[in-house]
């Protein structure tokens, strides 16, 4: 048919009409436009084609048979008007995409993508003491290789960086892992180009072990510290010449087996007296395990003399924390009970000047003391199921889908025996019972 205006402005969607003088060309409706289109069949492989020319009103049909024209006479050449513009605009956008790297390369550096990490993942996903870590491995562990350009981290550069940091093995792998994480990040983000690889997760794979601690100059090795039954008898009784906070919260690792981490965030709120005695739940989100699927809050029995430090912190917190704290937290730290203990170590040159009593037993750390009740609870035969619940372990596998069982009963049980154990080792020497009076009466009140 021959064009008319008002026959196109009547096409509904879905139908289409053709231009007689034209062949293969038609003015084709949808919902919301007019399309000239080109129809033909393909010289390469004789299958139909369309070319979109224009939109009607805005192209007319002169200038829609002029291309018509043009895209007739590349088909009579063997051209496929189709197919060369597909070809076209994906070599379009493969310039644009690299235009766009070269864009990326120029002006993201190392720093940038870490800050980017930190801010859009790193606050999301990880607690408080962890998106500290991290900020802190940012701030003093990238040095000059912050203000590098990203693309331009070789693999050599990487291994160098890392490598510069192998006296210290932990915090190189670190620092390794949250580069590499950094990487994946910018580019999942589009932060970084593709064609950039991530070095950091491939240099150095399983080579950075720790070497231990180093004391007084020496390398003590990685073995996990286990304070023995002799040394208990020695440090229990000593425990006083600590400040009351300090005293208080070793007492309760030991008596309790908890993780220092979660004894230090102990809310008034967490306590409850039931029918079988006090007990402690820590809620989920304060756990090693809050992240991890079918976790639950922690329950901890409290007897003993964990029961005596609870109660008379109880009587005192009006309802806050029970290791309360002026600093940056409204709760006493982990590191700063670690920090005590160090402190009072013999070879400890900690503010020499400084007069404090030295520890009869050297050689540990907080986070032993709940190792260390892990093992007396298998010396006294408690079974394995229980100990781990104590101590707050997910049950792996298998057993931790099908059995749900919470052990409440058998935890009291077998810290209460616990607890029998180390008043028992406490008692063994009266001279050391003589000195805890002691020293308890010259403490101030919390």
């Amino acid at each position: 048919m021959q064009f008319d205006a008002r026959a196109a402005k009547l096409l509904e969607a879905g139908q289409h009409f053709t231009i007689s003088d034209c062949p293969g060309l038609r003015l084709e409706a949808t919902a919301t436009r007019r399309s000239w289109i080109y129809r033909y069949k393909s010289p390469v492989d004789g299958r139909m084609r369309q070319a979109k020319i224009g939109e009607w009103p805005a192209m007319s049909l002169a200038v829609a048979a002029v291309e018509w024209e043009r895209l007739r006479g590349a088909r009579a050449n063997g051209d496929d008007p189709s197919a060369t513009r597909r070809a076209q605009r994906n070599l379009d956008r493969a310039e644009a995409a690299a235009e766009r790297e070269r864009q990326l390369a120029d002006t993201v550096t190392v720093l940038d993508l870490c800050n980017h990490y930190y801010a859009k993942h790193v606050l999301r996903n990880r607690g408080t003491k962890g998106a500290a870590e991290v900020r802190r491995i940012f701030d003093k562990q990238l040095g000059a290789l912050g203000d590098m350009r990203a693309a331009d981290v070789t693999r050599s550069v990487a291994f160098d960086h890392i490598e510069s940091l192998a006296d210290t093995p932990v915090q190189a792998g670190k620092v390794r892992a949250e580069l590499g994480a950094a990487w994946d990040y910018g580019l999942d983000s589009g932060r970084l180009p593709e064609s950039v690889p991530n070095w950091w997760r491939l240099i150095l794979r399983g080579k950075l072990r720790s070497k231990g601690r180093k004391l007084q100059g020496q390398q003590v090795g990685v073995a996990k510290r286990v304070l023995s039954e002799a040394e208990l008898t020695v440090l229990i009784p000593w425990l006083p010449n600590f400040s009351r906070l300090v005293e208080d919260a070793l007492t309760v690792y030991l008596w309790t087996a908890a993780r220092g981490s979660e004894l230090c965030w102990m809310h008034a709120t967490e306590f409850t007296d039931e029918p079988d005695g006090l007990w402690w739940t820590c809620p989920l989100g304060k756990t090693k395990n809050r992240r991890r699927e079918g976790a639950t809050d922690f329950r901890v029995p409290i007897v003993g003399r964990a029961e005596v430090v609870v109660r008379r912190r109880l009587a005192v917190a009006n309802g806050g924390h029970l290791f309360p704290s002026s600093g940056k937290f409204d709760h006493v730290q982990q590191k700063t009970i670690g920090a005590q203990v160090w402190m009072h170590m013999p070879y400890a040159q900690t503010r020499p000047t400084y007069e404090r009593p030295r520890l009869p037993v050297d050689r540990w750390a907080p986070h032993d003391l709940r190792r260390t009740s892990r093992t007396l609870l298998a010396s006294l035969g408690c079974p394995e199921e229980v100990a781990e619940a104590i101590l707050g372990h997910m049950k792996p596998g298998v057993k931790g889908i099908y059995n749900r069982h919470e052990y409440d009963a058998e935890k009291r049980l077998w810290l209460t025996r616990l607890d029998e154990k180390l008043e028992a080792l406490a008692a063994m020497s009266s001279a050391a019972q003589n000195l805890v009076s002691r020293r308890r009466k010259e403490k101030e009140v919390v």
